[in-house]
């Protein structure tokens, strides 16, 4: 079992950054893909970035590559999102999310475990 807490969300200017993080309770963090999501009032959940159990391997939804930026650091059992460049569009509700298995299928329903969420407002 893995619990997740994120932290780090808030009220920035467009244009301006944030880094988010995930604290990971549980030995098996290290061996967890993790994930983060958004979902904005009204919209579905939406895939936001993938990391590989080893960091090795990244992946990012066309709307925040080269502006989002995902990293763990598996000594600490913690997950990070580092956004730059912040648009309106990015305001949401980010989840973090951890599944047991390589996939490229990025949808909601193939992550295990779900962090309570911290929002994310970007003021134009």
């Amino acid at each position: 079992q893995v619990q997740l807490v994120e932290s780090g969300g808030g009220l920035v200017q467009a244009g301006g950054s944030l880094r988010l993080s995930c604290a990971a309770s549980g030995r098996t963090f290290s061996s967890y893909a993790m994930g983060w999501f958004r979902q904005a009032p009204g919209k579905e959940r939406e895939f936001v970035t993938i990391i590989s159990w080893s960091g090795g391997s990244t992946y990012y939804a066309d709307s925040v590559k080269g502006r989002f930026t995902i990293s763990r650091d598996n000594a600490k059992n913690t997950v990070y999102l580092q956004m730059n460049s912040l648009k309106p569009e990015d305001t949401a509700v980010y989840y973090c999310a951890g599944r047991t298995y390589d996939s490229s299928n990025y949808s909601p329903a193939t992550f295990h475990y779900w962090g309570q969420g911290t929002q994310v407002t970007v003021s134009s």
